[in-house]
């Protein structure tokens, strides 16, 4: 079977949060929640979990005297990302009858 499966990725959240980083280079946490339709809680979870995987890179800033804090998927995260969905492609192609 090609691929790996990951637990990181087991949850939709971050399995949305992944495949929105893999076609933007950044994203910022309200866009997420808007895009998502999540609370703050739940998403910055999973966003932390992400973190702590080594698959996101935050970058906290200012807009005006706003708060933004942007997120990218890491080399490492892309790398992780794209063997999981092989693993779920190589999984789903094995099972068609």
């Amino acid at each position: 079977m090609k691929g790996t499966y990951d637990k990181a990725f087991e949850n939709v959240i971050r399995l949305r949060v992944m495949s929105i980083l893999m076609v933007n280079e950044s994203f910022d946490f309200n866009s997420f929640k808007e895009v998502m339709k999540v609370t703050d809680g739940n998403l910055s979870t999973h966003l932390r979990k992400l973190e702590k995987e080594g698959f996101l890179e935050v970058e906290k800033t200012f807009l005006g005297r706003k708060p933004q804090t942007n997120y990218k998927a890491t080399v490492n995260g892309k790398k992780a990302f794209q063997a999981h969905l092989d693993f779920l492609e190589s999984l789903i192609n094995e099972n068609k009858s």
